[in-house]
């Protein structure tokens, strides 16, 4: 495992088992069971996943059963546009997603969208942090200059910016608004939730073959050399293993650049700046 040291001076791991869209409570509770004693250790969850309570399980069984210890881990979740109205309802939802998971403290948690009055509702994670019921915080699908001008007027700068990264995506001038900053970047979708033919890519698996490793193993390297952190989700254990498997190989700078150049600089997956999808989220309910 390779990591990065955040602006708390906390270690995250560089590669972060995700459970975004496993909505089936047992389905979860195996598939993260299956990434840890695979070797994952930072496990990313979000209150509108609808599985923290999953996730907590997991994580109860496995302390129970030895195979880690609390500090061992690194569990993440995210506050919903919902709960970003003011302080209170911040507090409130902090409060349950620890419940929720059955945790005193979580390692990161972010803003799941800039959205909402995200400046009070970060107020209340600040003080959280303060407190020591959030050892990290962040935010996560803020764009450059949203981020800059987030950055300029919070007492305390995110440790993490978690956005969309991956080869068709691969977000450069994002990238270094964050390093300016200190803010480390996490991938979501970092195998492009399986678009623009990632698996089967002439160009990745090409690079793959000479190191052994599949398109999507190659993909993943990509951004870790980047210096981001990449989420990557499976419910089948072989592939929990392979995406897992990432760091006994180092890509040349002619094949970072080849990656690279795939990009179309803009998502094909989610549309930001969309003013209707922007109003669908801020109504979008996950709890009464």
């Amino acid at each position: 495992m390779e990591y990065r040291t955040l602006n708390t001076g906390a270690k995250i791991p560089m590669a972060v088992f995700g459970v975004f869209q496993i909505t089936d409570r047992d389905t979860c509770i195996q598939a993260v069971e299956d990434a840890v004693r695979a070797g994952y250790r930072a496990i990313d969850t979000a209150a509108s996943y609808g599985n923290e309570e999953a996730v907590g399980e997991a994580v109860r069984r496995l302390i129970q059963d030895g195979v880690v210890k609390r500090e061992d881990l690194f569990i993440i979740s995210k506050m919903w546009v919902q709960d970003m109205k003011n302080y209170d309802m911040a507090s409130k939802a902090i409060d349950a997603s620890l419940k929720n998971l059955g945790l005193d403290y979580l390692d990161l948690y972010l803003e799941h969208q800039a959205m909402g009055n995200y400046f009070e509702a970060y107020r209340a994670m600040e003080d959280a942090y303060k407190a020591g019921r959030l050892k990290a915080i962040g935010v996560s699908n803020f764009f450059p200059a949203i981020l800059a001008n987030f950055c300029e007027n919070v007492e305390i700068i995110p440790a993490v910016n978690q956005v969309e990264l991956h080869p068709w995506f691969a977000q450069e001038d994002a990238l270094k608004v964050m390093d300016r900053y200190g803010v480390v970047p996490q991938a979501w979708a970092s195998l492009a939730e399986g678009k623009h033919g990632i698996f089967t890519d002439p160009d990745l698996t090409a690079i793959g073959k000479k190191y052994g490793k599949s398109a999507a193993q190659v993909a993943l390297r990509w951004n870790v050399q980047r210096g981001v952190v990449v989420n990557a989700k499976s419910t089948k254990l072989e592939r929990i293993r392979q995406n897992l498997d990432i760091f006994d190989f180092q890509l040349t700078d002619e094949e970072m650049k080849k990656i690279s150049s795939k990009t179309l600089d803009h998502s094909e997956i989610i549309n930001h700046f969309d003013p209707e999808l922007v109003i669908f989220l801020n109504n979008r309910k996950i709890h009464n």
